[in-house]
């Protein structure tokens, strides 16, 4: 290998053109290498240098360049392969990037592109093919009625005896225990949600002994069933003489003269009042015709001092037995007493008040009654009854003993949630009650939670295999029912804004099997036609089933908040031994004690209770699943003309009342026609349009919420006409109400009006 050396001096000597090139320059610089270094390292020994030690010897004085060329290397690595294997060697040329690598780029990119555009392709077919195959709706038949046939048809009668019998084990336990056996048992069914929610609130509960009537004008004293003080036989039965007192009444004694004023209607004070002075007087006072809180204030307006309640045997029907029974009130209109309008949490101010009426009120029995008003036997005729009435010449005085105990205790509802589909902001709740503190309700109540056990027990088994509702159902056990429905106040209390929006309808299980004569439903205007469609469902025997025979008048029970707080429409079945007569309303106000033989033979194979589970849960199927809400608009509108008619009759001042009430009627025909009938067709139903139209129909009865009203009456006007006489329509209602009155249907009128035009 011959290598010759250009330095500086030679090139400016020979001035090449070809070395004027910058980069040739600063290269051959570059390139210029120690030959001896070369040729010591290892594997060159055997390489000869052709001339090289000559040509460097006998040229070096030389001036002109010898540009003999340079012979090829016989080393095995190149010249610039080892100069680029040098770690400080920084290489000028911008050379082309060899073949083979070219190559191997552009198969990289195009398996790439390749790549990407079949992943492209596939996320394309994918789609698509979702949009095709839609996965199936959680609620496959929501509006089939055989669906609701499959879930019914699991309840059956044998079910309900047993949990019954069950839920009586631990009947005598505290209400907390109680709640959470009863959320044991329907989580064990798979009720996903249930909740148990403990409020701490304010009772009045019986004392140690039991509170005791003398008749001063003999000395007698009596027990509230009217056992005799001095006798030893109090044993029998010694906790239904306990519970026989009015919760939140006052305490003390009182002696004073005994002024029977019949059923306490005001034509009933009229007359007393007009012959005696009443003045802290103790007044004997028959349930019945209107609410027992409102005749109450009346006798305190009055000044009377003291109550004796009792019922009168000619309003009972013939097939019970309650005229030696005493029994239990609450004067308490509903929810905590000592946190009155909202719910009883943590950091919630408390009231603490002993009684909620300065009364001393105390329920006895028919036969107490008798013989206080001294009743000789051989006048009972048995061909027909004769009203219990004391004689206007006999004057009775009478000393009233009555002891209770005011202190906080916790009460527990039971809360569960099956979530719906469609509208899962909708709630449709469905309430029973259980055992509370021992109060005289007895072993009432285990009917009620047993039926809405066994409807839970019957849902979840269809949940189990994919169904669902539209809407969320609520399932409610409440706790201190017997005090004035404390645990559904307070719960509803404390959720009352979301409750306002959300809640559709109320389902009440209160004290389901009463009797076993009659089935006896109850319903708002707006569920009536629901009510009446859903008797013929089912029925024990066909003589028990009436038709339409739908009631209006007020529910008992735990629905009272949602109704006249919420404005939210309810119903309920129940069996009942009902009386024709007009003055037997409002006797379920007295809780007289039930115990678990007595229900037994009211329905011993539990056909009955069998019955209305299948009824409330028919009911309460087609709320949660009907895309349009089954509520009727024109028997609101109905109800209130008919209602102004009766009351206010031809009366000059009333006019614009009942021109508002026709209009009123006029409308509500046109939305039943122009709106509800093309909603119910699947073919002209629009989402946002069913919404909106629900969103009505929802709303219809708050449309006559008034502010106030009196004691114990319904605060949805419309109701209360079903409850009360014209006398007292003509002397509170007419004169205080009316304008409020026109101005709520007009608020309704306006309401079904506007959801017309839009």
């Amino acid at each position: 290998m011959a290598y010759h050396k250009v330095n500086a001096d030679q090139r400016a000597q020979g001035h090449s053109p070809y070395l004027d090139n910058d980069d040739l320059q600063a290269t051959a610089l570059e390139l210029e290498w120690d030959m001896e270094k070369e040729l010591e390292e290892p594997g060159f020994d055997h390489f000869r240098l052709d001339g090289a030690v000559q040509h460097h010897l006998g040229n070096s004085q030389s001036p002109d360049l010898d540009l003999e060329p340079i012979q090829p290397s016989a080393s095995p690595k190149g010249r610039f392969q080892r100069l680029q294997e040098d770690p400080d060697y920084i290489s000028h040329y911008t050379r082309q990037a060899p073949k083979n690598n070219r190559c191997n780029f552009f198969q990289i990119l195009k398996v790439f592109c390749t790549a990407l555009i079949v992943f492209i392709f596939g996320i394309v077919i994918g789609y698509y093919s979702g949009k095709k195959c839609p996965s199936p709706p959680a609620s496959p038949e929501p509006n089939n009625p055989h669906t609701y046939l499959e879930i019914l048809k699991e309840i059956k009668a044998e079910n309900i005896q047993q949990i019954y019998r069950d839920l009586l084990q631990f009947s005598r336990e505290d209400d907390v225990d109680t709640a959470m056996k009863i959320l044991v048992q329907w989580t064990s069914y798979g009720l996903e949600d249930v909740q148990l929610v403990n409020y701490s609130v304010l009772l009045d509960l019986p004392g140690s002994s039991s509170n005791t009537i003398t008749l001063k004008n003999s000395g007698e004293c009596f027990y509230p069933d009217g056992q005799q003080c001095n006798r030893g036989t109090k044993t029998l039965h010694s906790q239904d003489l306990l519970n026989s007192y009015a919760a939140y009444s006052a305490k003390g004694t009182l002696e004073a003269e005994l002024v029977d004023i019949q059923y306490g209607t005001i034509e009933d004070l009229i007359r007393i009042q007009a012959i005696t002075n009443v003045t802290k007087k103790i007044a004997l006072l028959k349930l019945g015709q209107s609410p027992l809180l409102y005749k109450l204030s009346l006798l305190e307006d009055a000044g009377f001092g003291g109550v004796l309640l009792y019922v009168d045997p000619c309003d009972l029907p013939k097939t019970t037995d309650l005229a030696d029974k005493a029994f239990m009130v609450s004067l308490n209109s509903g929810g905590d007493p000592s946190t009155p309008g909202y719910a009883s949490i943590d950091g919630s101010y408390r009231q603490h008040r002993l009684n909620l009426t300065t009364l001393l009120v105390q329920p006895i029995s028919a036969v107490l009654a008798k013989k206080l008003i001294s009743v000789p036997e051989n006048s009972v005729r048995k061909d027909r009854c004769v009203p219990l009435q004391l004689p206007s010449t006999e004057k009775k005085i009478i000393s009233l003993n009555i002891q209770s105990v005011t202190t906080y205790r916790t009460i527990s509802n039971v809360i569960g949630y099956l979530k719906g589909t469609v509208f899962p902001d909708r709630y449709v709740l469905i309430g029973s009650h259980h055992s509370s503190l021992n109060t005289s309700s007895g072993q009432e109540w285990a009917s009620s939670t047993a039926i809405i056990t066994a409807f839970i027990q019957a849902l979840m088994l269809k949940v189990k295999r994919g169904w669902r509702p539209d809407r969320t159902i609520v399932f409610c056990s409440w706790g201190g029912t017997s005090f004035g429905n404390i645990g559904s106040y307070e719960w509803a209390e404390d959720l009352k804004r979301v409750l306002q929006r959300n809640v559709v309808a109320y389902v009440s299980l209160h004290n389901p099997v009463r009797g076993n004569s009659t089935l006896h439903p109850i319903a708002s205007p707006s569920l009536q036609q629901l009510t009446a469609e859903s008797q013929s469902f089912n029925c024990v025997e066909k003589t028990k089933c009436p038709g339409s025979n739908v009631s209006s008048v007020q529910i008992q029970g735990d629905s009272d908040y949602f109704i006249n707080h919420l404005g939210v429409p309810a119903m309920q079945f129940s069996y009942e031994d009902i009386n024709k007569s007009e003055n037997s309303s409002f006797l379920s106000e007295a809780l007289f004690p039930v115990h678990a033989t007595k229900t037994e033979e009211l329905d011993p194979s539990f056909k009955l209770h069998e019955t209305i589970a299948k009824l409330t849960g028919q009911v309460t199927l087609q709320i949660a699943n009907e895309p349009v809400l089954p509520f009727n608009a024109l028997d609101i509108a109905l109800e209130v003309q008919n209602s102004l008619k009766v009351f206010i009759g031809d009366k000059v001042d009333a006019s614009q009342l009942l021109a508002v009430a026709s209009q009123l009627r006029d409308t509500a025909e046109l939305f039943q026609s122009d709106e509800m009938r093309p909603a119910n067709d699947p073919k002209e139903r629009a989402p946002i349009r069913v919404r909106m139209l629900n969103d009505v129909l929802q709303s219809l009865e708050k449309s006559f919420l008034v502010q106030q009203a009196p004691p114990g009456l319904y605060r949805i006007w419309i109701l209360t006409f079903m409850d009360i006489s014209k006398t007292f329509f003509q002397t509170h209602i007419h004169k205080v109400k009316v304008r409020e009155i026109a101005t709520r249907s007009k608020i309704f009128y306006s309401l079904i009006s506007s959801r017309k035009t839009s």
